[in-house]
């Protein structure tokens, strides 16, 4: 009864909430994203409609994937197919003549951010460029990305080219469900069929700053002088994979501020965010009253631990526990009967459920079954003993 008590006393006891501040970065946009529990933890700039440079070849590659289901394919690259490439786009090095298979050029295309690769895929998979563009937009419209629009397949900037961070969400979020994409946005190097290596831009922009990257699991980076240096990333942190973009990182020559600011973030979350511990196995819940029986009543408890991915400084009083179910048993429930349910709710979402099974024997107690009954017996015995004097009455008559 003590520990009931105490239980109950902390429930009421008002907790102090401090908001986590994201710490400085250098981007101007940014967003980390729960993937495994399909939440925005924090962003900055939303909705705004933003150049992405090369965050448009996610879309590229997912469009090609897509539109070839022979990746092994061999394509011999052509001048047209290298034709009309801005002078100052980040390239793969594929020449005139080269023959390589459409994972070669996906690879080359996501690694090196290859606009070469990229422009080969499109002309290869649609005859053109500008009909390649059109299936792209209606892919990201098709899966709710409808604050996005492409004008090319490289990123470069031009009018009417532009997305946001909430479509860029939904657009990664699509593309990691692709096998094929996966691999490649989690590869770091490749070699092509052509003994070419490829290798990824998070390597060619780390040579001068040796930070450690080896949290960051999968990523494609950009740049144009609309976007800034961007970079989009996942990484695992406390079990949990995460999805951080950010955009508008200033150029500065020998320091990649999007890498730097991809970092930033992922220690941010390692050292705020873990899997709380809301309610532990054996915690109280609710007494039920329980009738005729030796037993006078039944504590519901938990069974499971519940946790959740939180911030440190999460609002306890947030959490909330609501069981349903009998409110009153007695001797006929059996053991190992479902008698209930107990919810979990965190903030008014439902984040667990368990059955509540009864766990003992309710051993029938007659002693209680006539107390609670001892009007009705006794009305049984009274009307039994005014049967018996009539009955005598009569055959005293009858004598």
């Amino acid at each position: 009864m003590m520990k009931k008590i105490l239980i109950m006393l902390i429930l009421f006891i008002p907790s102090i909430v401090f908001a986590l501040d994201v710490p400085d970065i250098h981007s101007n946009k940014y967003l980390i994203y729960d993937l495994t529990e399909d939440k925005i933890l924090h962003e900055k700039g939303l909705t705004d409609q933003t150049s992405i440079a090369s965050l448009t070849k996610i879309v590229t590659t997912i469009t090609a994937i897509e539109k070839n289901p022979n990746l092994d394919k061999k394509v011999t690259i052509t001048n047209k197919m290298l034709s009309g490439i801005p002078w100052d786009a980040s390239v793969a090095g594929l020449k005139v003549g080269d023959t390589l298979s459409i994972m070669d050029l996906l690879y080359a295309s996501m690694l090196p951010s290859g606009a070469d690769a990229t422009q080969v895929l499109a002309i290869e998979s649609s005859g053109s460029v500008k009909d390649f563009v059109i299936e792209m937009n209606e892919l990201v419209k098709k899966i709710g990305a409808t604050n996005t629009n492409f004008v090319n397949v490289t990123g470069y900037d031009v009018d009417n080219h532009y997305s946001t961070l909430e479509d860029l969400i939904k657009i990664i979020k699509y593309a990691l469900e692709n096998k094929t994409f996966k691999t490649i946005f989690e590869t770091k190097e490749y070699t092509m069929s052509n003994s070419k290596k490829v290798y990824s831009t998070i390597t060619k922009y780390n040579k001068g700053m040796n930070l450690d990257t080896s949290r960051i699991i999968g990523s494609k980076t950009g740049f144009t002088d609309n976007a800034g240096i961007c970079i989009a990333a996942t990484i695992k942190s406390n079990d949990h994979d995460i999805l951080i973009i950010t955009l508008g990182a200033p150029y500065i020559y020998g320091n990649f501020y999007n890498l730097k600011d991809a970092l930033t973030l992922t220690q941010f979350i390692d050292e705020n965010y873990k899997n709380e511990v809301l309610s532990k196995k054996g915690d109280f819940v609710k007494t039920l009253p329980v009738e005729y029986s030796k037993v006078n009543e039944f504590d519901v408890v938990s069974n499971d631990e519940i946790t959740k991915f939180l911030p440190i400084d999460y609002d306890k009083s947030k959490f909330s526990v609501k069981y349903n179910g009998k409110e009153t048993l007695s001797y006929k429930d059996k053991k190992n009967d479902i008698i209930g349910e107990i919810d979990y709710y965190y903030d008014d979402e439902l984040i667990g459920s368990e059955n509540v099974i009864l766990n003992i024997n309710l051993e029938k107690d007659y002693s209680k079954i006539l107390y609670k009954n001892r009007f009705i017996f006794i009305g049984i015995i009274g009307i039994i003993i005014i049967f018996l004097i009539i009955m005598r009455k009569r055959k005293k008559l009858r004598m």
